[in-house]
């Protein structure tokens, strides 16, 4: 379980990156490749060419902080490839990435919203008065 607030960027690195590459090499990574600083405190993320495995590097108060995931079966369900160099995600679609649920699939259940349940309370209250006198 990830506890990301939403308003945290997330950027997902496009082109393939070698997972023996640790702190200084992912965070290289952003810096070159995704041209993005390593240390706004974003989270990163990059797969393996074969999409098996992934990293996850942030800054941290005084430091990186490495998160790593291997599949042992199946891959991670990528979007679509475009010409970008990285893509900006939201915690919901990295958490659909990481659990493997592709986009096309995963469908948001409905939320409830204040207005339609103060209405319905109201009309609830409403027969049972109805039914009481």
């Amino acid at each position: 379980m990830l506890l990301v607030p939403r308003s945290t960027k997330i950027y997902m690195g496009r082109s393939p990156v070698n997972m023996g590459k640790s702190f200084d090499g992912l965070s290289n990574e952003v810096r070159v490749v995704l041209r993005k600083d390593p240390l706004s405190g974003y989270i990163f993320i990059f797969f393996n060419r074969r999409r098996t495995m992934a990293k996850m590097i942030v800054w941290t108060r005084g430091g990186y902080t490495i998160v790593a995931k291997r599949l042992e079966r199946g891959t991670f369900a990528l979007p679509e490839a475009t010409d970008a160099a990285c893509v900006e995600l939201d915690i919901h679609e990295l958490v659909l990435l990481l659990e493997g649920i592709g986009w096309d699939r995963g469908r948001q259940s409905p939320r409830w919203e204040p207005s339609q349940h103060r209405r319905h309370d109201a009309e609830f209250s409403q027969s049972t008065l109805r039914m009481s006198v």
